[in-house]
């Protein structure tokens, strides 16, 4: 079975890199952080065109008529931009929320206990099983309190009365959603690991780059060493939707986009920690993400539950009795 990426997956995920490049580039990006997360209405649209959230809808319905390993190189896409803006929602919900699927609408979710993204800014919100429009929404809007948010992009609300036992989606579509948010840790992660490589060639100290040092070095190749695991992974639970091999995609992304985004400051040095650089974007955006949709402690029980299943079922050695072979006195 060949799980390289295909021509046509690949010019996908170029194409979408250069729309990005052209709407959204760094100027825009700090545009968006002065204006305090406010969504740009025209770049919504913009993604709507260009088949971003309709992309899995089928095309008898408007859509693109792809699938999920498909989603996931459009959201890696979009993490490695920063892109903001409830995106995992608003793709879930097209075909659901009249609009969503244009860019016309946008559509935030309630994730349990965790604060909304863009509440003030939805014309929809994910509830459950419910997608709240029209006075429900106004009404849940006007309960709502804004809070102040880790990430500039990222403008939050705490919705009283909400627990955890509240997903934003149930079913297929929770794992899902949970899967492109892994996806956008894994671009953020890449990005922050090319941006390291490439201030390391850049800067010297004593005459050198610093990348020649031992120390910086380790840090890079650490760096990657986080990211393709956590690519590979993600890239395989797009291929088999299964909700472990997901939970397994969510915790290596949101380790790979936390500690690269460290790591790529540490080599910064203190210009890492000024605000004109964008390195402390990317690991406020992950911090929010790894909390996010089968957030840490929820991915290793559900990791830790399929392992557990996987041992005791019927026919496994460990069901059976049998220990598992010694290694070596192979004939």
């Amino acid at each position: 079975m060949d799980f390289q990426l295909s021509d046509d997956q690949r010019a996908l995920r170029s194409g979408m890199r250069d729309l990005l490049d052209a709407v959204f580039d760094r100027d825009r990006m700090r545009a968006a952080v002065e204006r305090g997360g406010t969504l740009d209405r025209s770049l919504w649209r913009e993604l709507g065109a260009a088949g971003f959230f309709a992309l899995r809808l089928p095309e008898e319905a408007g859509g693109v008529g792809l699938g999920l390993p498909e989603a996931v190189l459009l959201f890696e896409e979009a993490g490695r931009a920063l892109l903001p803006g409830p995106l995992v929602a608003t793709h879930l919900a097209a075909g659901l929320v009249k609009g969503a699927a244009e860019g016309e609408a946008v559509v935030t979710a309630v994730d349990g206990e965790q604060p909304v993204a863009h509440l003030a800014e939805a014309d929809a919100v994910l509830v459950g099983a419910d997608a709240l429009v029209g006075e429900p929404l106004r009404a849940f809007v006007a309960a709502a309190r804004p809070v102040r948010s880790m990430d500039p992009l990222t403008p939050l609300h705490r919705v009283a009365g909400r627990t955890a036992a509240t997903e934003a989606y149930s079913g297929a579509l929770h794992y899902e959603g949970a899967l492109l948010t892994a996806a956008e840790q894994l671009g953020s992660a890449a990005r922050t690991t090319e941006t390291a490589v490439q201030h390391a060639g850049a800067r010297e100290q004593f005459g050198s780059p610093i990348g020649s040092f031992q120390a910086v070095k380790h840090l890079c190749a650490d760096m990657l060493a986080r990211t393709e695991p956590a690519r590979a992974a993600v890239y395989a639970a797009a291929v088999t939707g299964d909700p472990v091999e997901i939970a397994a995609a969510k915790l290596l992304a949101d380790e790979a986009a936390v500690h690269n985004a460290r790591d790529c400051l540490q080599i910064h040095g203190g210009m890492g920690f000024t605000w004109e650089a964008d390195v402390h974007l990317h690991l406020k955006r992950a911090w929010l993400r790894a909390a996010a949709r089968l957030g840490g402690a929820a991915a290793e029980e559900l990791l830790a539950a399929g392992l557990g299943a996987v041992r005791s079922s019927p026919g496994s050695s460990a069901a059976s009795g049998r220990g598992a072979p010694e290694a070596g006195g192979g004939g």
